[in-house]
């Protein structure tokens, strides 16, 4: 069941001034329901306290399930299944074996960081995602608060978003999924 939730949300022209609202934000106590930027911003993770990702892991994980399935069902079909001397070659010939090995680790990593990303998200099919103004995904930087729970909470957001110093202040409606 899809619910409701109102945000406040405060555009900034530039990334530092972003980070000094961060900052002033988290000093204040004022739970941050999310940023959004048109790029990747240096330094904002820590800022949010958002810990390192591990998709570098899976993607290792996957890499590595890849190179063994290659590497061991190539073993087992020239060493046991089907074992024939090519040209005086040996029964195990490794060094052939090379690029089918990495050809499946490149395609088991991506395709399984990808489906990682995915589950890890909640993305999936259909996905909608409401923008709450168009200009964030151009040249403004965005901080949002969730303002559902009452008024007297709506005034502290969005005087701090005024002293911070965000060009335009705005509310939308938005389904949380």
């Amino acid at each position: 069941m899809k619910t409701k939730k109102n945000i406040l949300y405060g555009l900034y022209d530039d990334e530092q001034d972003l980070l000094r609202a961060i900052k002033e934000s988290n000093e204040r106590g004022l739970k941050i329901y999310d940023v959004y930027t048109p790029f990747p911003v240096h330094g904002l993770d820590p800022v949010l306290g958002l810990k390192e990702s591990r998709l570098h892991i899976a993607g290792f994980i996957f890499g590595l399930t890849g190179a063994l399935t290659a590497f061991l069902f190539m073993t087992w079909i020239y060493v046991r299944d089907w074992p024939n001397i090519f040209g005086g070659k040996p029964y195990w010939p490794v060094p052939a074996f090379i690029p089918i090995t990495f050809e499946l680790t490149v395609l088991f990593a991506g395709v399984g960081m990808t489906v990682a990303y995915f589950i890890v998200n909640g993305l999936r099919m259909k996905t909608h995602t409401e923008v709450l103004d168009p200009r964030i995904t151009d040249d403004k930087f965005c901080i949002a608060y969730d303002i559902t729970g009452g008024a007297d909470h709506e005034n502290q957001y969005e005087r701090l978003l005024k002293e911070t110093g965000a060009s335009y202040v705005g509310t939308k409606e938005v389904s949380d999924l």
